[in-house]
């Protein structure tokens, strides 16, 4: 089984895994809600960062460990470790940052200090609007930079395009810092498009494009270990080890870069199955 949708702990596994591995006890999990701007989510209680959940992120904790909580995020099913003091009870979340990097503050000023930053895609629930802020269980944020759970943009390149200029981050999910299937991943949610967190998951997707069949904007190109995303003609977008942020290159030159530089052929080309009455025509 792959860990990374693997609801198991080593120790405690969701109800749904009876039968399937050998758990010392089974649990129906406890929901709960990522309180933290960013949460790395490791393979292990203090090990290596897999990916990150956001502010807002529901999640199904399993099982608890010497301040780590084992959860599977409910956007996409990763499951990993995460410190216990970065979620909390459940909420319905009512809004969510459209904005690249959004902050927090203590009360409804400009002036004030900002408590936090927090990222595109953060979900919140929103008490009531407060002069030029909206107040939420966590503090006050602009009003310019939120929006109702309900009014999502519909073109996952405009998304992607967004975060050009972003710092390279393996395992990153957020504009402080992304990887190539993080911002794949980001841009078809954001669009209430399904999509799983790691490259190799996505090119998983949907069967692949057959070799004749013309490009489209939002349309993905899979290396061994990398994705990236159609956004024109003989364009894409991707975030890369190369440049070290999220970049645009022309699509012969990028195929022809990595083949030289030992990463080899490009191993699939695919259509979001959900992108279709999305995605834009070319040009």
């Amino acid at each position: 089984m792959d860990r990374r949708s693997t609801p198991f702990s080593g120790r405690i596994a969701l109800e749904s895994m009876a039968g399937l591995v050998d758990a010392k006890a089974f649990t129906s999990g406890e929901k709960a809600s990522i309180t933290h701007p960013i949460v790395d989510l490791r393979a292990a209680r203090g090990g290596n960062r897999d990916r990150q959940l956001i502010c807002g992120d529901a999640v199904v904790v399993i099982d608890r460990q010497e301040g780590w909580s084992f959860v599977q995020s409910q956007k996409d099913g990763y499951c990993g470790w995460i410190t216990s003091d970065s979620h909390g009870p459940a909420e319905e979340m009512t809004h969510w940052i459209t904005a690249r990097l959004s902050h927090l503050y203590p009360e409804p000023r400009v002036q004030a200090e900002a408590t936090a930053v927090l990222p595109f895609g953060s979900l919140l629930r929103v008490v009531e609007v407060v002069g030029a802020f909206a107040r939420t269980s966590l503090g006050y944020v602009p009003l310019p930079h939120v929006s109702a759970v309900q009014h999502r943009p519909t073109d996952p390149v405009a998304v992607a395009q967004s975060f050009l200029g972003a710092p390279y981050l393996w395992g990153g999910n957020t504009a402080l810092g992304i990887d190539c299937s993080g911002l794949v991943q980001t841009a078809f949610l954001a669009c209430q498009l399904a999509c799983p967190g790691d490259s190799d998951q996505q090119a998983q997707m949907a069967e692949p494009l057959a070799p004749s069949a013309p490009l489209l904007p939002g349309d993905l190109i899979f290396w061994k270990g990398h994705v990236a995303m159609v956004c024109g003609p003989d364009l894409l977008i991707h975030a890369n080890g190369h440049s070290m942020d999220v970049c645009t290159e022309t699509i012969t030159g990028c195929i022809d870069r990595i083949a030289k530089a030992g990463g080899g052929p490009v191993t699939a080309r695919l259509r979001h199955p959900g992108a279709q009455g999305v995605i834009r025509s070319a040009g």
